[in-house]
């Protein structure tokens, strides 16, 4: 039964590293816990008409970092629990038997996360003496962990922003687009491509940037990417042959961006047009 509960916490240990790398050095940032538990966040917040506003993909993170440590520390405690109270030696003044096995468990388990290092209580056998800081090391990893998702975020905001802001801005000229300067109206169609292309990567890099919703709706993507598509349908009606080139490569991006959406949030596998309408009334506020 011991080895049972050991076995047992190191797999709890394991699958939280797991999560953690998924979710923050793979390349999808797609956790095989994190992203459902976002994901029912997000649920939750849209039914209740995003009561927290921009302040929800944070909430939805800071959720995901407190299972992290909640985990941890329980499987850590799994680990300790059938050692204690024999396997570690006490401070004076400490009478272990006046507290329950496994709440002892646990504060072994909180301190050496928090790597507080109090050094009240220490393992005894050999390899006790080494889990301790190994688990500091995880805890370590954790807040490190925490520092860098909250850090990584803040680009792939600005950039989707950023296309909102452009999008919004051309919104009213599409109807013009035929009558401007090729070579002016092809840089520009240019220009947007690009941005939505790296906004297609953001998403498929930096999944958690879907669960932020945008209460000014000046940046918000999901208001203004129709403006996107009626840019692409001046281009292709244009008689100009670069600028109807253009207007076929953001039609590309586009379909690109939409596809990514569909696979990974909307599941819609319908038009454009159908994902960009699902897109924006997951994100109405």
């Amino acid at each position: 039964m011991d080895l049972l509960l050991v076995v047992l916490g190191l797999l709890v240990v394991a699958a939280v590293l797991v999560d953690m790398f998924q979710t923050l050095l793979y390349p999808s940032g797609d956790g095989w816990l994190s992203s459902p538990l976002m994901g029912l966040l997000w649920k939750l917040s849209r039914r209740l008409r995003h009561p927290l506003g921009t302040a929800t993909g944070t909430v939805a993170m800071v959720t995901v970092i407190l299972t992290w440590v909640a985990l941890q520390v329980l499987g850590w405690a799994l680990v300790y629990f059938p050692y204690v109270p024999d396997g570690f030696s006490y401070s004076p003044g400490i009478v272990p038997a006046g507290y329950p096995d496994f709440a002892e468990a646990l504060y072994l388990s909180l301190v050496a996360i928090g790597t507080l290092g109090l050094g009240d209580v220490v393992g005894v056998g050999p390899w006790l003496r080494f889990a301790l800081p190994l688990q500091a090391l995880t805890g370590f990893a954790l807040l490190t962990a925490a520092l860098t998702w909250f850090s990584q975020i803040e680009g792939p905001l600005l950039r989707r922003r950023g296309l909102a802001s452009e999008l919004r801005s051309l919104g009213e000229t599409s109807a013009h687009l035929v009558r401007w300067d090729p070579a002016s109206t092809t840089g520009i169609l240019h220009g947007l491509v690009q941005q939505v292309v790296a906004v297609r990567i953001d998403f498929e890099q930096h999944s958690e940037q879907f669960y932020f919703p945008e209460t000014d709706p000046d940046v918000s993507l999901g208001r203004q990417l129709g403006h996107a598509v009626a840019l692409r349908d001046a281009a292709l009606a244009s008689a100009d042959v670069t600028v109807h080139d253009a207007g076929a490569r953001l039609g590309v991006a586009l379909g690109e961006l939409a596809a990514s959406l569909s696979e990974q949030f909307l599941h819609t596998d319908g038009s454009v047009a159908e994902t960009l309408a699902a897109y924006r009334a997951e994100h109405a506020i």
